[in-house]
């Protein structure tokens, strides 16, 4: 049978899409500054941003420093709003179904209009306040371990145990798995892995065990800010990082926020969560945001699907 580009074309226009945004360690320095100069609806975005947060944001992600941009509190709210960013400046494109990893499931909530842009930003903030407040209060550490299947990181991470407090905290793509915990625990588990055939067990360097027990107190103090913030129902599905399945209009509003709790010390199931949106009808997927990280750990869990992403002005064009 003949190809035909008008009928592939057609199937393009009509695939269903997935959009999913990138957390914490996708920033750099310069990130978001071509979309301020570029869309006067993103500069006045930015500009905006800087009110809600009461810091010059949009300056500290165009100019840096670098190390003031790594701070938590600082890197949280500057994804995010890149995100919304980008996701503003798809015209084309309508997402059937959304999903964030870690810090990015925030902005696929605002995509999803559970949350409004400024509480999600003074949320963000908040998050990251707290989570670097209790990584400097809770020393851990944490690991990428390459090359390892799932059951046996799980097992040496039970095994590692004795040593002290360590976990999954990303489910990322198969053979990419990051660990979080003590330092102790967290070292056990790496020397482990290698024994059982891991080809690589990296320390990352990071601010706190994030996704661990170890956020404990992070926890406890950002149940309060979700109490107090107004949520609506999803006008699209969100896919959870806790349990990898979607949040629906139907879903009762205390569930939205107690998925959001519960993140700060759970696992993020992100190969599965790809893996139902997939089952579930998604064949392309736009990460919106800064960076490619998510693109990449989509293209190991399923190089059948169209994967794009939209990071400058320049991706625009491209979808």
């Amino acid at each position: 049978m003949d190809f035909d580009i008008c009928q592939f074309r057609v199937y393009l226009q009509h695939m269903s899409t997935a959009f999913v945004y990138p957390g914490q360690g996708s920033q750099y320095v310069g990130m978001g500054q071509d979309l301020f100069e570029n869309y006067p609806e993103i500069k006045d975005l930015y500009l905006q941003a800087n009110e809600i947060l009461g810091v010059e944001i949009s300056s500290i992600s165009f100019a840096g420093p670098e190390e003031k941009l790594k701070q938590t509190f600082i890197t949280q709210p500057a994804i995010v709003l890149h995100s919304v960013a980008a996701t503003r400046l798809v015209k084309n494109k309508e997402a059937s179904y959304t999903a964030g990893h870690s810090l990015g499931e925030f902005s696929a909530l605002i995509k999803a209009g559970a949350l409004s842009f400024e509480d999600g930003l003074k949320l963000v903030q908040l998050r990251g306040e707290l989570m670097q407040k209790a990584g400097e209060e809770n020393k851990g550490t944490m690991a990428a371990i390459i090359g390892l299947d799932t059951i046996k990181i799980i097992e040496v991470c039970r095994d590692a145990s004795e040593y002290g407090i360590v976990q999954v905290a990303n489910f990322n793509s198969p053979g990419q798995i990051v660990i979080s915990g003590s330092v102790e625990g967290v070292q056990r588990a790496m020397v482990l892995a290698k024994e059982r055939g891991a080809k690589m067990a990296k320390e990352l360097v990071v601010h706190g065990a994030f996704h661990s027990p170890l956020m404990e107190s992070a926890r406890e103090d950002f149940e309060v800010a979700l109490d107090y913030t107004e949520f609506k129902k999803v006008q699209i599905p969100v896919y959870t990082n806790v349990h990898a399945t979607p949040i629906t209009k139907d879903t009762e509003l205390e569930f939205i926020k107690r998925t959001l709790y519960d993140q700060l010390t759970s696992s993020v199931r992100w190969e599965e969560s790809i893996m139902n949106m997939i089952n579930d009808g998604a064949r392309e997927f736009i990460e919106l945001g800064p960076g490619k990280v998510l693109q990449g750990l989509i293209k190991r869990i399923d190089n059948t699907v169209v994967i794009k992403g939209v990071d400058k002005a320049e991706d625009i064009n491209k979808l």
